[in-house]
């Protein structure tokens, strides 16, 4: 990294195991039982995620490569971005073909990974450090839902929010994300969102559901994650990987089925979790989005949809919201 190149951390590795005792606890008390998906994402978890994006089965990541294949030039142009924001920030194709648009305009100064894995981020401004030499970056050990307010200012600013990650937050979460990225944006400003498109539920199923099996074990790897963290005693073999659409609220549900009564043991918790035969917890719901309703969420907000592309199927789509 560069002597200009810097990190700033407003999550610790403490916070972060406050964070899943937290949740775990008030998750695994519910009915339905729920886990936050970004649990999902240790190490292990992010590589198996890795392999998932490249499987026959799931769409998405190769939908929104390819709209940004098609149209970051325009994106940058329309942008005039002098500062790259990208939250769930990583060093893959994505960022890299923004970055390459926006150093065309002339314009380009920064780039900001925001993550939570101050491991990750490192990792990723290493690598970019090394192919834009002349870039400044400011890493952002952050939680996009907390710690919007810390993000660096600037003028012409481009917050990229992509991967359809959006879709992983409930409608009252998304409006309260949304409005705490418009808070803390000026007129020049503006919102790149990635979001997946409502389509026939038997792709959408299959792309949570894979042939391989990959999704399955993706999914039962929070079990492992609280294990580790919390010394819990969660058997992963005893539960099944659910994919379900929700056609009411038009999001793929995943949950995790325990195939028969058990009870396991949190200890650092101080926590027993009675578990039936067949009972379900969910641990994603991936949201799927018509135009008019982004549109919608984003004007809610106090977003303007500047400009909206598709890929060629119409599987996913990228919008530019300007704030108002």
């Amino acid at each position: 990294m560069g002597t200009t190149d810097r990190i700033s951390r407003y999550l610790t590795a403490h916070d972060l195991a406050e964070n899943l005792a937290r949740d775990v606890r008030q998750g695994l008390r519910k009915r339905p039982k729920v886990l936050p998906p970004k649990y999902f994402y240790d190490a292990r978890g992010s590589a198996m995620f890795e392999e998932i994006t490249r499987l026959a089965e799931y769409y998405p990541t190769r939908a929104e490569e390819a709209i940004l294949t098609n149209w970051a030039t325009e994106i940058a142009e329309l942008a005039e971005g002098e500062m790259l924001v990208e939250l769930g920030s990583g060093s893959s194709t994505k960022t890299r073909l923004l970055l390459d648009a926006m150093r065309t305009t002339g314009r380009l100064r920064w780039y900001v990974p925001v993550d939570v894995s101050d491991t990750a981020l490192q990792g990723a401004m290493e690598a970019l450090g090394a192919d834009y030499p002349d870039l400044q970056m400011h890493g952002v050990v952050a939680d996009f839902e907390q710690h919007l307010e810390h993000l660096p200012q600037g003028s012409h600013r481009m917050i990229a929010f992509l991967g359809g990650t959006i879709g992983n937050l409930e409608p009252a979460q998304r409006a309260a994300f949304l409005a705490a990225v418009r808070a803390g944006l000026n007129d020049s400003d503006r919102l790149l969102l990635g979001t997946d498109l409502v389509k026939d539920p038997d792709r959408l199923v299959a792309a949570y559901d894979d042939a391989a099996g990959v999704t399955a074990n993706f999914n039962r790897n929070v079990l492992y994650v609280i294990n580790r963290a919390l010394r819990a005693d969660f058997v992963p073999s005893a539960f099944e990987h659910v994919a379900v659409w929700d056609a009411k609220h038009e999001w793929i549900e995943m949950r995790l089925r325990s195939t028969s009564a058990q009870t396991v043991r949190i200890r650092d918790l101080d926590l027993e979790v009675v578990f039936e035969a067949g009972e379900e917890m969910r641990t994603e719901v991936s949201a799927k989005f018509r135009q008019e309703g982004v549109e919608k969420e984003l004007a809610a907000a106090g977003f303007a949809v500047e400009s909206w592309w598709t890929d060629p199927g119409n599987d996913f789509a990228v919008s530019l919201a300007v704030p108002v």
